[in-house]
C-alpha cells in the first residue's frame, strides 16, 4: 500500500534525507530507495507516453521509437539495434516514452519537487515519492533475477535488459501486471550523472491505455514500503531556499549555461508581497 505523510515542518525535511539503514555484512550505512519530486501534489504518476497519447499510447509507441530512430541514428547508430537504447536516449531528450525517471538522491527529488517556474513555485503542495526498489525487484520473473545474479547486481542495465528481453512485446509478456523493471542508464552525458538516474520501465499492463489500472494503483496494491511526501505549500520556498544553500540546484543538474541561466533566474526572482 502506499503511506500518505504530510509535511508542515522543516524539520521533518532531515530524516527523509537521512533515510538509510545499516548492513550488517558491508558495517555500512545503505539505501535501496530511489525518489521522485513533482512540483504539483494533484499530478499522478504517469508516463510521458500516456500524457501525450492517451488511450492511443500502445499503437503509437512503436511508431513514435522508429520515427525517433529514423532520424537520430545519424548521431547514435546502435540506436537501430536496440530498442532499449532507443527508449532510454528518447526519454533524456524528451521523447514520449513509457520511462519514469527517478533518482536515487532524495535531494534530487526534492529538487523537482521545488522545480517550478518561480512564478507558479508554491502554488500547490509539492509531492515527494519514495519507492523500495529491493521490494520491486523481488516481483522480477525468475529470469530477471538470475540475469541480476549473476551480475551481483543491484539494478539492470542496459546489457542485462537485452541479454532478458529483445523486444517491447516480450517484455510485456513477461512483466504483464505483476513486475516492473528498474535500470540504471548508461553515463551518456553529464547531466545523468549529476541527476543520480533511474527509470522504471512501465509494462503496458500496469499503465492501461484506457486508464483502468494506473502506476499508483500498482504500487498501492504490490507494495508496503512505498511512501508519498505531500510537503505543504507553505513550505515550498523555505525548502527551495535551503536545497540553494546544499548546493542542489539547476546549476548543478542541468550542467551548462541553460541550467545557470535557469538557476540565475529563480535565484533573483522578487516575490510579490
Amino acid at each position: 500500500m502506499i503511506t500518505v505523510r504530510h509535511i508542515k515542518d522543516i524539520a521533518e525535511i532531515g530524516p527523509i534525507i537521512c533515510d538509510q539503514t545499516l548492513d550488517a555484512e558491508k558495517n555500512r550505512y545503505r539505501s535501496g530507495n530511489l525518489y521522485k519530486g513533482l512540483c504539483n501534489g494533484k499530478w499522478e504518476l504517469t508516463t510521458s507516453l500516456f500524457r501525450c497519447c492517451t488511450v492511443k499510447k500502445d499503437e503509437l509507441e512503436t511508431t513514435i521509437l522508429r520515427s525517433f530512430t529514423k532520424y537520430a541514428s545519424y548521431v547514435d547508430p546502435a540506436l537501430q539495434n536496440s530498442v532499449w537504447r532507443q527508449l532510454i536516449i528518447g526519454k533524456h531528450h524528451g521523447l514520449p516514452t513509457r520511462m519514469l525517471d527517478w533518482t536515487y538522491s532524495p535531494l534530487v527529488g526534492l529538487h523537482f519537487a521545488t522545480g517550478a517556474e518561480p512564478d507558479k513555485l508554491a502554488k500547490h503542495d509539492a509531492v515527494l515519492w519514495k519507492i523500495d526498489a529491493d521490494e520491486l525487484q523481488a516481483k522480477l520473473p525468475d529470469k530477471y533475477k538470475k540475469v541480476m545474479h549473476d551480475y551481483h547486481a543491484h539494478m539492470f542495465t542496459l546489457d542485462m535488459l537485452e541479454q532478458c528481453a529483445g523486444s517491447l512485446a516480450e517484455y510485456d509478456l513477461d512483466m504483464q501486471d505483476s513486475a516492473i523493471v528498474l535500470m540504471e542508464p548508461p553515463s551518456i552525458d553529464q547531466r545523468i550523472i549529476t541527476q543520480y538516474a533511474n527509470f522504471a520501465i512501465i509494462p503496458k499492463g500496469i499503465e492501461k491505455a484506457d486508464g483502468s489500472y494506473t502506476i499508483e494503483q500498482y504500487l498501492n496494491d504490490n507494495t508496503q514500503n512505498t511512501v508519498k511526501y505531500i510537503i505543504d505549500r507553505s513550505l515550498v520556498w523555505r525548502l527551495r531556499d535551503m536545497l540553494d544553500q546544499m548546493n542542489i540546484n539547476e546549476r548543478m543538474i542541468y550542467p551548462g549555461l541553460d541550467g545557470l541561466s535557469m538557476w540565475l533566474k529563480r535565484h533573483y526572482y522578487v516575490i510579490p508581497d
